[in-house]
């Protein structure tokens, strides 16, 4: 017998009744913000060098887009279904088991909301130019201070962190928008990949261990589900920005690879990880290539920014349900104890793992989790519960299969990443009866 709440709680009426203070603007700047981050920038060198062709990976980010679309779409389904915050812990905990939810909300934590941060900082100071001091700073150091700011941007007051996010995320789209009519004036005469033969054979197991990359360029698609609570009308503007944001970023992807992968000649990336500085270096010199640092550097920071908003919602969701520490809560205006912890923690992440690591281990941890959490619509279709679903069955069903089948493929590839996946989640099942049991 099912001893977990399968419809809402009164916690989730009370919590969607309240005057919303993220309008749709923001939602969408807050997904886009947690889509557009290190991976964009430094995926492609690598699934050049497992690919062979620029053209495949163009057309795996092309694929990577469909599938997460495909996801907002069922995402947004289940947040008008689920009006409250929480994300995968909420709509696992209600649809199914408050153990798969707890699960869920553990993998949150530690992969998408810990270990993306993580990324992003390490990332963020991998690009930052050592001027002076900084370059005498320990390893580390300048992602841990990136960590506490945006701690305290969003640990403080919820209407501190939005407007500035907001306009870092403005001045970030202005910066691209300068990138592209750069990269566009020297097009095609000086991009060296677009005769280039490809160097490798197809190979199926390839393309999916690239999509297992891509898809944590993806992975933010669902970031305005974990503050439904605070966004104005939730029932419309959840799902819409979701759709509005993924839609906008998958093109925004396809067309910065593009520049990426055909700019320079694939030699020159292969496996690198800067590959937008090179592309950027190639196109227009060094001026070009310090204007997309700065790109770099602000997609980052809001990058870092928007996973701080993010997870101590679910941190929040968790305690309002008693299946963590009550002063986990949102204390008046933000769960500043959430924050805290999330940010002690990444900060430890930063000090123990490499971008290369992370992006394996994130990537297939995070898919796995999402392909789960959307696989709920059919169960509640099942009992009778008929969510709508725009197109239904195609998005939900296109997303749990192209990503499972992706994680299986992958998974076989990279057993160190995929046993890690798996060690996570049999660690949160572990804790979920632990803390059950002493709490009985």
């Amino acid at each position: 017998m099912n001893d977990g709440p399968t419809s809402d709680s009164l916690t989730d009426r009370l919590s969607t009744n309240s005057v919303g203070t993220i309008s749709l603007f923001s939602a969408v700047n807050l997904v886009a913000a947690s889509m557009i981050g290190a991976g964009v920038y430094t995926t492609s060198g690598f699934t050049l060098g497992d690919l062979g062709s620029p053209y495949l990976v163009v057309a795996a980010w092309v694929v990577g887009g469909v599938i997460a679309i495909c996801g907002a779409i069922s995402y947004g389904a289940l947040a008008n279904r689920f009006t409250a915050s929480g994300g995968e812990y909420l709509f696992l905990s209600r649809a199914v088991h408050p153990a798969a939810g707890y699960i869920a909300g553990f993998v949150s934590i530690l992969a998408g909301f810990t270990g993306a941060t993580a990324f992003a900082a390490t990332a963020f100071e991998s690009y930052m130019p050592k001027w002076g001091i900084l370059a005498e700073l320990p390893v580390g150091t300048i992602a841990s201070i990136a960590i506490v700011v945006g701690a305290l941007l969003h640990g403080i007051h919820a209407k501190l962190g939005t407007p500035v996010q907001d306009l870092m995320v403005v001045a970030k789209f202005v910066l691209l928008f300068i990138f592209f009519c750069v990269a566009a004036t020297s097009y095609p005469e000086s991009w060296d990949g677009l005769n280039k033969a490809a160097t490798k054979p197809f190979s199926l197991s390839a393309f999916a261990v690239s999509l297992m990359w891509i898809s944590l360029s993806y992975s933010g698609f669902n970031a305005a589900v974990y503050v439904a609570s605070e966004v104005r009308e939730p029932q419309i503007n959840v799902a819409r920005s979701l759709l509005i944001a993924t839609v906008l970023v998958t093109v925004l992807y396809v067309m910065l690879n593009t520049v990426f992968v055909f700019a320079s000649a694939p030699a020159d990336i292969v496996g690198q990880q800067e590959i937008a500085v090179i592309s950027a270096r190639k196109i227009g010199g060094a001026n070009f290539e310090s204007l997309i640092r700065a790109v770099l550097l602000v997609s980052l920071a809001t990058s870092i920014s928007a996973m701080m908003m993010s997870g101590p919602r679910v941190y929040a969701k968790m305690a309002d349900d008693g299946v963590l520490p009550h002063w986990f809560r949102f204390q008046s205006t933000a769960p500043t104890v959430a924050n805290v912890l999330q940010a002690i923690l990444a900060i430890a992440v930063v000090q123990l793992s490499t971008l290369k690591d992370l992006l394996s281990y994130l990537g297939f941890t995070l898919s796995v989790s999402a392909a789960l959490t959307v696989a709920t619509l059919f169960l509640l279709r099942c009992r009778g519960d008929n969510v709508p679903v725009p197109l239904y069955p195609w998005p939900p069903l296109i997303f749990v299969a192209a990503t499972l089948m992706i994680a299986t493929i992958a998974g076989i590839q990279k057993p160190v990443e995929c046993v890690a996946g798996v060690v996570t989640l049999t660690v949160g099942l572990v804790v979920y009866f632990l803390t059950r049991k002493a709490s009985r």
